[in-house]
């Protein structure tokens, strides 16, 4: 795979890239914001939004928000 490849390859998947960071910021300021959560201590979460790219905050989202 040469350096054009690899070019072409990166301006294919930047939407998603983007997303990906997108969605990680916005579960780690409605983390932070919250507080408390349901089920893991917020450190835990923030780790877990942090290393598990797309799963990480889309489970925050899912199981470990506290709803107001």
């Amino acid at each position: 795979m040469d350096f054009g490849e690899v070019m072409a390859l990166l301006l294919k998947l930047w939407p998603l890239v983007l997303l990906q960071f997108a969605l990680m910021i916005w579960a780690l300021v409605d983390l932070l914001r919250r507080r408390s959560t349901r089920t893991l201590s917020v450190p835990l979460w923030a780790v877990l939004i942090i290393i598990v790219n797309f799963f990480g905050p889309i489970a925050y989202f899912l199981f470990g928000r506290v709803e107001q």
